[in-house]
């Protein structure tokens, strides 16, 4: 896509955060990320880095990485339909907000939502360390294996971006665009959902990512997951229009 070059900062619980501040949360989890994968990191600067370590992911393939990671899955799973389940449809969320110079809220969702883009699943896995896979299945729900916010261990699950049933945020009556849809665990358990919604400002956008997990979930993995998901959408929005660093 080519568009005006973004500038992009977080709000995380009423603070600002640089886009520098976020990198260094992004250089701090890939040494976390490749122990967990059994790969290198690689040498060089981040952009570099991160280049190397999606493709390095991409080449074990989806059966390998679930192998390697086969005892998490097993008990995060496990963990997963257990909080489920004592939250009783209850749900608490872990959100960041990311203001961006340049672009629209229409152009990102368009590029985000593109699963037939050559690049869908480089671009995906690079946005983050701790993206293991992710892909589009072929039923067009999109299957990902990482490592959620201040969990120990990996995670699976699948969401589908065409089911909104059981999700408890509602849409803002400003919102421009969104992605949202439920995620379902491996055992076809609703786990929680994602509503994350972008709006059009003056010379580019704001988004209020917003992520759904069982209301049992420990608050500290709420709180660090705000930073995952400064991580991959600041990426994400660089990768957009084409001013990833």
């Amino acid at each position: 896509m080519n568009s005006a070059s973004p500038t992009v900062y977080a709000i995380i619980d009423g603070r600002r955060f640089t886009r520098d501040q976020v990198l260094a949360w992004e250089v701090e989890r890939l040494s976390a990320a490749a122990s967990k994968i059994g790969l290198p990191v690689p040498a060089g600067e981040l952009a570099g880095q991160r280049g190397a370590f999606a493709d390095s992911k991409l080449a074990l393939g989806a059966d390998e990485i679930k192998f390697r990671l086969a005892r998490d899955l097993r008990v995060s799973d496990a963990v997963a339909n257990a909080t489920t389940w004592l939250s009783r449809g209850r749900r608490a969320t872990s959100v960041c907000e990311l203001h961006v110079a340049g672009g629209s809220a229409n152009e990102f969702v368009q590029w985000f939502d593109d699963i037939s883009r050559d690049d869908y699943a480089r671009s995906m896995t690079a946005a983050h360390p701790e993206h293991f896979l992710i892909q589009a299945l072929p039923d067009g729900r999109q299957e990902v294996i990482e490592t959620t916010g201040g969990s120990p261990l990996a995670t699976r699950f699948v969401v589908d971006y065409s089911d909104l049933s059981t999700l408890s945020t509602p849409r803002s009556h400003d919102a421009d665009a969104e992605a949202a849809g439920v995620a379902i665990s491996g055992k076809g358990i609703h786990i929680g959902g994602v509503r994350h919604e972008f709006r059009n400002v003056p010379g580019g956008f704001h988004a209020r990512l917003c992520v759904e997990f069982p209301r049992a979930t420990f608050p500290r993995m709420l709180s660090e997951h705000r930073r995952h998901l400064a991580i991959e959408f600041s990426n994400w929005v660089e990768f957009a229009f084409g001013t990833a660093r």
